[in-house]
């Protein structure tokens, strides 16, 4: 115990050291948000990866889904490599870095703004970025908080606070520069943390054909194809979670800040690789939980002998990790959670300093008021993202589903459409963000589980746009 505080606390020191350093290079408004927009490759590639993944991946996802899905939720894995990330690098990356240039955008908003003329579409984009992105941070904080119950005996609420407090001091001072110039560290723990987890874990279960010999023992259609839930599930969860960062405003900033199309040529590589380690060795650890644990052997992971999803994987580590190499895995979520959550501030705050307050309030604020409220507006946002996961109105998993699946929703038909194809113009744009999230929600609002009307809201977003734009055509002249 003596140990592991001694490490994370020297851990915090750092990544507050690297703040104070990234805030004395940050004077302006572009340093605060997107690094002076002249991030390297190998800097991109790290925190792409590190803000995809977080400890919701480890928490939830893999506990949740590992135990209802077995060895199928590794289609999960594979989707999150492929499309979300190989995908969005070679196909994306460099459109968006054209376009970010030709229309002289920093922002989603703002690109939506430019590239369909529309304001309403500026204004119900940030407004959807900050309603829905306090959830998904909030999923991040409660993860976070278990890992702390479960390493430190500490209360919930009082582990809550500290991460809050934390987090706020951290990208406060130093934005996406501090958040750069530490994500290559987070990047290397984690790889070496899911390394050793992944070795532990089939040394503890006596070896990978032990391990699946006893899932097949309690269900056959835990090594299966697709597991128990069946297959409309397992497929909402890999579009949910492989599509949707196509048109995730925190993942698509990555490319706004990377130095050139070179570079993006070069992170694609490292960057796919990260995700395939990262997420094969996540799905893979959940799957072991119906191995490993019983209410009889770990009955700290079941209430009245169901599963407690978000604590199973805390649990697991405990059991599966040895007590030298435990405080490597601790740093391992950590450090793809502070990275996530860096991200997932720094957007939310722009859309509403820069989008709403510059865009419609205020347009000759001054940088360095521009600067000054993106950090107040940061600070704002941790305080509301910790207060909704104190009341954890519903498991990880859940959370994470509605936030993704409105933002897929809202972004994926505007902006994919848009990059792509001239003639998607602004009714269609207009149309499909609205009738997207209308779905998404209609749907969670009447009884489906939340991945599941979010990949029905991301497919309409995806239908409507062109639709539309066929029947109502529309020019802007921003397009060359």
């Amino acid at each position: 115990m003596v140990v592991k505080i001694c490490v994370v606390s020297a851990f915090a020191l750092l990544i507050l050291f690297i703040g104070y350093l990234g805030m004395r290079k940050t004077r302006t408004f572009s340093d605060f948000f997107l690094g002076g927009g002249k991030i390297g490759p190998w800097m991109t590639a790290f925190t792409y990866g590190t803000a995809y993944f977080s400890a919701v991946l480890f928490i939830g996802f893999a506990g949740k889904i590992g135990w209802g899905f077995g060895y199928s939720g590794l289609w999960i894995a594979l989707a999150n490599a492929l499309v979300g990330t190989l995908l969005a690098w070679w196909l994306l990356g460099p459109q968006i870095k054209r376009m970010a240039i030709g229309l002289n955008v920093a922002t989603m908003a703002e690109y939506f703004e430019k590239r369909y003329d529309s304001k309403f579409l500026k204004l119900f984009s940030a407004i959807s970025i900050f309603v829905f992105f306090v959830p998904y941070s909030a999923a991040v904080f409660i993860g976070l908080s278990y890992l702390f119950k479960s390493n430190f005996n500490i209360d919930f609420t009082l582990a809550l606070l500290f991460m809050g407090l934390f987090t706020a001091a951290y990208l406060v001072m130093g934005g996406y520069k501090s958040m750069t110039m530490i994500d290559v560290a987070f990047g290397i723990i984690m790889m070496a943390g899911v390394t050793i987890l992944f070795f532990s874990t089939i040394q503890k279960g006596g070896g990978l054909a032990a391990i699946t010999s006893g899932l097949n023992a309690i269900d056959p259609r835990l090594t299966g194809w697709v597991g128990p839930p069946g297959f409309w599930p397992l497929f909402s969860l890999v579009f949910l979670t492989s599509v949707a960062p196509l048109g995730m405003p925190q993942l698509v900033q990555k490319f706004y800040a990377i130095k050139d199309q070179r570079s993006i040529r070069i992170g694609m590589g490292g960057s796919t690789f990260f995700a395939v380690l990262i997420c094969g060795v996540a799905y893979f650890t959940g799957a072991t939980t119906r191995f490993f644990l019983t209410p009889a052997s770990a009955p700290e992971a079941f209430i009245g002998g169901k599963p407690d999803v978000d604590a199973l994987i805390p649990v697991l580590l405990a059991n599966v990790i040895p007590a030298s190499l435990s405080v490597l895995i601790l740093l391992l979520i950590l450090s793809a959670s502070m990275s996530t959550l860096a991200a997932l501030i720094l957007i939310s705050s722009s859309s509403i300093a820069k989008d709403l307050y510059a865009g419609f309030i205020n347009p000759d604020v001054s940088d360095e008021r521009l600067t000054v409220l993106m950090r107040v507006f940061s600070a704002i946002f941790i305080l509301l993202s910790v207060i909704m996961a104190y009341f954890k109105p519903d498991t990880i998993v859940a959370i994470l589903g509605i936030s993704w699946g409105a933002i897929g929703s809202v972004f994926l038909g505007p902006f994919i459409w848009g990059l792509f194809w001239k003639r998607a113009g602004k009714a269609g744009a207009i149309a499909s963000s609205v009738l997207g999230l209308g779905t998404c929600l209609m749907l969670y609002l009447t009884g489906s589980p939340s991945p599941e009307a979010g990949t029905v809201g991301m497919m309409v977003s995806l239908a409507v746009n062109p639709a539309v734009s066929l029947f109502f055509p529309s020019r802007n002249t921003a397009l060359k």
